[in-house]
């Protein structure tokens, strides 16, 4: 499936992300492959869409997130991200890619402890160059966003679970990003917590946010508009509701 330059799919909606063709080979010192991890995965994902990718271990999930993420590259095959072509990035543009398109919202939420919530919150934005003012503001309203404007001040280790969490998903908020990717965003959370961060991400989705999501968990991909099982590195089959 070649990739043109244009970045709106034939149902008129905008491409955030266009993969052709995509190949990853994990090598021997030898040169010879040890793992073939993702085996030419062609894949649309357009503006808005709530997309669930599933798959046994080994399946390729992690693989293709750190693909899509611009955390790896590909061996072969051609990624663009909102129309550009990111994948034979040198690894100073392609970090600056990930800081300004990308919100990650990890299972072990990672935040840093000596650091309030809003101060975790703002990490982005620094490293962005945002001034300080300017920073508080835009955190401040990202943690009004998910609920937590009592909590700002506190350390992640004055806040439960779902409340860490919650400030994770602010933070990959607070850049404006493309697009958000979560890797079993309530894998460490009881079900009365999850739900609650699911009900978030869904609002997210409502709103015009689009979200990839790596999970095993099904009550996340029944919220989702459209599946992906991954197997040996292919998609192998995709639903939409």
């Amino acid at each position: 499936m070649p990739i043109s330059e244009q970045s709106v799919t034939t149902n008129g909606q905008r491409a955030v992300v266009q993969l052709s063709e995509i190949y990853k080979n994990y090598l021997k010192p030898d040169g010879s492959v040890l793992v073939a991890a993702l085996a030419g995965v062609d894949l649309t994902i357009d503006s808005g869409d709530y997309l669930a990718v599933m798959g046994a271990s080994g399946s390729g999930k992690s693989t293709l997130m750190n693909i899509v993420g611009c955390l790896d590259r590909p061996t072969t095959g051609v990624y663009r991200l909102e129309g550009r072509e990111v994948s034979t990035m040198g690894d100073e543009e392609l970090s600056r890619v990930r800081r300004e398109k990308i919100g990650f919202v990890f299972q072990a939420f990672n935040l840093i402890s000596e650091l309030t919530a809003i101060e975790n919150v703002e990490i982005p934005l620094f490293y962005q160059g945002v001034g300080r003012a300017d920073r508080r503001l835009r955190a401040m309203a990202c943690i009004e966003q998910v609920g937590l404007a009592g909590r700002a001040t506190h350390r992640p280790s004055e806040l439960s679970g779902g409340e860490q969490q919650r400030v994770a998903i602010a933070r990959a908020l607070v850049n404006e990003p493309a697009m958000i990717m979560a890797d079993e965003p309530t894998g460490n959370l009881d079900s009365k917590t999850g739900a609650a961060i699911l009900e978030i991400l869904y609002k997210l989705h409502n709103e015009g946010m689009t979200i990839i999501v790596v999970t095993h968990d099904e009550r996340i991909a029944d919220q989702c508009q459209r599946i992906i099982e991954l197997r040996d590195g292919r998609i192998e089959e995709e639903r939409r509701k």
